[in-house]
């Protein structure tokens, strides 16, 4: 069958319950062609293909009829639309025909047609019709406003036809669906048809006397569900198997969506598999665990490798005593899908555009359908876990898919994301083949959370070149974040948005620092050992320290090439300083990076080679992962902190640097890329631009040369930035951002 509907009123309203289940049907069936018939233009249709929770069509007519596309391609179905345009006189000569009647026109996207604002009284001017025939156009007048010229013969009735014959299709096997006058001659055909509850009067008047078109009481898809099970599309029983509920509620009230399991897994010398606390330097994922320490009944769904025979555990506990009500979810992937879908596509295709490397991206459409099979399973998982009107927190552009495919499953939830990784600009992020789609997932959320303000406002203009939103709310970034003082800052952000569907809220939430793990990395005796020794071996030479991870967004090779410049143009200071620089190596399987290790290594050898004397050498590079604990004693030691991310989300790194200084009293400097989202929110710091070597090499030598007193007075205020907004204020604030949404709609659904 193919079911030809109108959108606004029609096929996006009726109750939520209708709709689901209408979809449903649809997606259920694919022996059921889809066509939108609408009076929107093509143009004004893209937005709803970005909908996630909408089936895709597979033909649609625009225009009032003057457009017939194929619904994934979105080309012309020809030869139907060639007929329509050799039909259309051309817009200028229409407009031009029509200036003297002083009609305004739609600003609204329009093809082969011309729409007007226009009372009844201008509508009933003869002089209209007949500068309409002279053109060789119709005439066609609705809900006593709008007036559009058409192509001679064509409207939504007339395209349908043609498209019904096209396809070969028996008149018995066609639903027509409006609730307008605009839809009155797709319902005057030999079709079947409805006009859904609500109709205007005029329709429903209209279509009275038409044996093949039912009148239905509820609106919207709900009509259009009456007219399946009235006309026997599918029969009756058909349509209700499809009124189901996806997945029943599960009993965690709070379900943590994060790629990573809270703990580690191993195999022991036997062969068993074992877990353990993670030893990744990662402070996410206590701050996390820490929101189920109250007793609140919880899931963490992550993923977790399995392969072979053995048993998989769907479920295990992640800490008894410290836990006891939260429980991992744990979703079984292959490594072969593991690999496609963090460690090759995650890093070739998303990572590069996300940081602004586009041309390093590669765009693989296998493996981006492996990533949806990872997302789908993760939402799959999530809808089992959450209790009736949950919070999820999904984490990451890892799992972008996962409001889509949840907001299907499970409507009733507040679904909350958190973007970790930079959100970078439209013109970058649009590069990206699957962009329609990512948006059109993320604002199925309630809630989404970004590091800063800058990188909110990005993820709004990519957002609106995919939907016609609206801000509902601004507010100023200040004092919280810089304004005018670096890359990234800006002076007021949008923090609520109308999707015409829905509400979403934005906020700016910075991931924080756990003060007490640094703390406890300090009072090591090994480490205070550490930083003694360090201490007399550094005696009389100023130490610039880098920590980052290896990866081209790091500027790494950048900042030695601008260490090089430093004691080029300063040569007073060879034997006088040392560059420490800690590059962590990426994963074997990254073969992405060895191009980039090969180039640092050659770097490091060039500068030790031009400027080592005897007792000193000018860079010591440990190429290599270091405990945290032995970090630290770096930053407690370090006289200024080189970080120089070319892009980068935030940067916790420079944070920790922060917490090591003060804690001992230190007047380390901290030396951070404007283009890091941290020089947003860290006021104190040295900001420079990695991108130009000479400011790079001129703000270490600035670094390197601050008065005492003007040292220790940055590092005080940056402490105390640090101290204050720290981890579990970072999570508190973005768990105070969802609560309102809930707050609202309770309030909607009351009034």
């Amino acid at each position: 069958m193919l079911l030809a509907t109108d959108l606004d009123g029609t096929f996006l309203a009726g109750d939520p319950e209708d709709r689901l289940s209408l979809y449903q049907t649809i997606a259920a069936h694919p022996e059921i062609k889809l066509a939108y018939v609408t009076g929107r233009s093509l143009e004004a249709v893209l937005p709803l293909l970005a909908d996630p929770t909408l089936p895709q069509p597979d033909f649609i007519i625009a225009d009032v009829g003057a457009t017939l596309v194929h619904g994934d391609s979105l080309q012309p179905i020809q030869p139907l639309q060639s007929v329509v345009d050799a039909r259309w006189p051309g817009e200028t000569q229409v407009a031009s025909a029509i200036e003297p009647f002083g009609l305004e026109r739609q600003d609204v996207p329009q093809a082969r047609r011309c729409s007007y604002f226009c009372t009844p009284e201008q509508a009933a001017n003869p002089q209209l019709r007949k500068v309409a025939d002279e053109l060789g156009c119709d005439l066609l007048y609705s809900a006593e406003l709008y007036l559009d010229f058409l192509p001679k013969g064509v409207n939504k009735g007339s395209s349908l036809q043609a498209l019904a014959d096209w396809l070969e299709l028996d008149h018995d096997q066609v639903l027509a669906a409006g609730d307008t006058l605009n839809d009155l001659s797709m319902l005057s055909a030999s079709f079947h048809g409805v006009c859904v509850g609500q109709s205007e009067v005029a329709l429903l008047e209209a279509t009275a006397n038409h044996s093949r078109t039912l009148h239905a009481s509820r609106p919207g898809c709900g009509g259009i569900l009456e007219a399946f099970a009235h006309f026997g599309f599918l029969g009756e029983h058909g349509i209700a198997a499809e009124r189901r509920q996806a997945a029943q509620p599960g009993k965690a009230e709070l379900v943590m969506v994060y790629h990573r399991l809270p703990y580690e897994e191993y195999r022991n010398a036997a062969g068993k598999l074992q877990r353990r606390r993670p030893t990744s330097p990662n402070g996410i994922i206590p701050t996390l665990l820490s929101f189920f320490g109250d007793g609140r009944k919880g899931s963490w769904v992550a993923w977790a490798v399995h392969e072979g025979d053995e048993p998989f555990d769907s479920h295990t506990t992640v800490d008894a005593e410290r836990y006891p009500k939260l429980t991992a979810a744990r979703v079984k992937l292959s490594k072969d899908e593991v690999d496609i879908f963090y460690k090759r596509f995650s890093k070739e295709a998303f990572w590069p555009t996300l940081h602004t490397f586009w041309e390093r991206a590669t765009f693989n459409e296998d493996d981006w359908q492996v990533y949806l099979k990872v997302n789908r399973a993760f939402a799959e998982r999530t809808a089992l876990e959450a209790a009736e009107g949950a919070i999820v927190w999904l984490h990451d552009y890892n799992l972008w898919m996962v409001p889509a495919y949840l907001r299907e499953l499970r409507p009733d939830l507040r679904i909350a994301f958190f973007h970790h990784t930079y959100f970078p600009s439209a013109d970058l992020f649009n590069v990206l083949p699957w962009r329609r789609q990512i948006v059109g997932s993320l604002l199925q959320c309630d809630y989404i959370g970004f590091h800063i303000p800058r990188q909110v406002e990005n993820f709004v203009d990519v957002a609106r070149g995919v939907f016609p939103l609206k801000a509902l709310e601004r507010q100023s970034c200040a004092p919280r974040f810089i304004t005018y003082g670096c890359a990234v800052g800006l002076e007021r952000m949008t923090t609520e948005l109308d999707t015409g569907s829905r509400r979403v809220r934005l906020g700016a939430h910075p991931v924080g620092l756990d003060i007490d793990r640094v703390r406890s990395a300090l009072e090591a005796p090994k480490i205070k050992e550490l930083m003694a020794r360090l201490r007399e071996e550094m005696q009389g030479v100023k130490l610039i320290l880098s920590v980052e991870r290896l990866d081209y967004t790091k500027g790494i090779l950048e900042k030695l090439n601008a260490y090089e410049r430093l004691l080029d143009d300063n040569p007073e200071l060879i034997g006088k300083v040392t560059l420490v620089s800690v590059c962590v190596p990426a994963a074997r399987e990254m073969t992405i990076y060895d191009e980039l290790q090969t180039q640092i290594e050659q770097a490091v050898g060039r500068i030790n080679g031009r400027f080592a004397r005897i007792g000193w050498t000018p860079l010591q590079f440990f190429f290599r992962s270091l405990p945290f604990e032995e970090v630290s004693a770096w930053y407690a030691m370090a006289d200024v902190m080189w970080i120089t991310p070319l892009r980068d989300g935030l940067n916790l790194v420079a944070k920790e640097f922060v917490a090591a200084q003060g804690l001992l009293g230190g007047r380390g400097v901290l030396v951070l890329s404007e283009f890091a989202g941290a020089a947003a929110e860290l006021k104190g710091a040295l900001l420079t631009n990695p991108h130009d070597p000479a400011d790079l090499a001129q703000t270490c030598y600035l670094a390197l040369n601050m008065p005492a007193s003007e040292a220790k007075a940055r590092l005080r205020e940056l402490f105390d930035i640090v101290c204050f907004n720290d981890i579990r204020r970072w999570g508190e604030d973005f768990l105070a951002g969802v609560e309102p949404a809930q707050d609202d709609e309770v309030l909607e659904l009351a009034g």
